[in-house]
């Protein structure tokens, strides 16, 4: 690399880091009122962790501590442009991990920041490769990563509810046998619901302790499991959230509703299977055709085609 390219680099990163610094430096930024009030109740003692409440992951705490006013910032630029805050706030129900769409947007913005500096190292190389700096492809790759990583952290938050719901969709049938068994032995639906999320694990059964939980702790039982039911967008769940209350509030027969409800779930289990097999039986003539084909011909005219050459000699 030569001398001026390295001088347009560094004047480049010394012109970003100035910059920021006058962007963020306290005369030139608005000091928001919990940045006022923080001086005066950060001695409150942290809550009970019997109440539940949910810790923030490290990377998360990390960010906000090193980058805060920047990833704030960052953060609430994301959700003007994107958008969607019902749609994140659902699929983040959906998951059940007790995030809220403000964490969200700030690990997008770290996401962001990764695919960013992940762009640099990239054109970077490639300019040491060539031997000199385009400016036109540096700039696309430098704006390709923030973006593709913003993006990245949406598609892998869609994977993760979609993975979850198949892990509820695979428990749902033995949950759903083990509280008709318990309830043909002659416990009541709530009883049922806490011997079940008592012996066994997973998503369904620690959604539906949780549910029994809120129940607990002064919710309707009904009104709890009804939220269980409206957080998910698998049928089966919900149709079994139903049956759940119509038997609580009308005392009707469980046993055979759910064991009807369990065998549905694993015909379409089964057919999914099948779908998944014809599918994946298309997919296999790809590398037979393209790939195994031309080389078996490939094998069989070559010593013929050796001969004519030789004969033609």
């Amino acid at each position: 690399m030569s001398a001026g390219t390295t001088g347009v680099l560094l004047g480049l990163v010394a012109g970003a880091g100035l910059l920021l610094v006058l962007a963020y430096a306290p005369p030139f930024r608005s000091v928001r009122l919990a940045d006022r009030l923080a001086p005066y109740v950060h001695d409150t003692p942290p809550p009970s962790r019997l109440l539940g409440t949910v810790t923030e992951p490290g990377l998360l705490t990390a960010a906000r501590r090193l980058l805060g006013p920047v990833v704030a910032d960052g953060a609430r630029l994301v959700d003007r442009v994107l958008g969607g805050r019902a749609a994140v706030r659902r699929r983040l129900e959906a998951l059940g991990a007790g995030t809220t769409v403000e964490d969200f947007r700030v690990e997008q913005v770290v996401w962001g920041g990764l695919g960013l500096a992940g762009g640099a190292v990239v054109a970077g190389f490639g300019s040491l490769v060539s031997g000199g700096v385009n400016v036109l492809s540096v700039g696309l790759v430098c704006l390709a990563g923030p973006v593709g990583g913003v993006l990245g952290r949406d598609w892998w938050l869609t994977q993760q509810v979609q993975r979850r719901e198949q892990l509820l969709l695979a428990e749902f049938p033995v949950v759903a046998e083990l509280l008709a068994l318990a309830v043909t032995a002659g416990e009541g639906p709530t009883a049922a619901i806490a011997r079940v999320t008592r012996l066994s694990g997973g998503e369904l059964a620690a959604e539906l302790a949780a549910a029994l939980g809120r129940a607990r702790a002064g919710t309707p039982l009904t009104e709890a499991l009804q939220q269980l039911a409206d957080r998910t967008s698998l049928e089966p769940l919900a149709r079994f959230v139903d049956g759940l209350l119509v038997a609580i509030e009308r005392g009707t027969p469980l046993a055979e509703v759910l064991r009807a409800q369990a065998a549905d779930v694993r015909e379409a289990g089964k057919r999914r299977l099948l779908e998944a097999g014809g599918r994946k039986e298309i997919a296999m003539m790809v590398p037979v055709v393209f790939l195994v084909l031309p080389v078996t011909v490939l094998f069989a005219l070559f010593p013929g085609l050796i001969s004519i050459v030789s004969l033609a000699q």
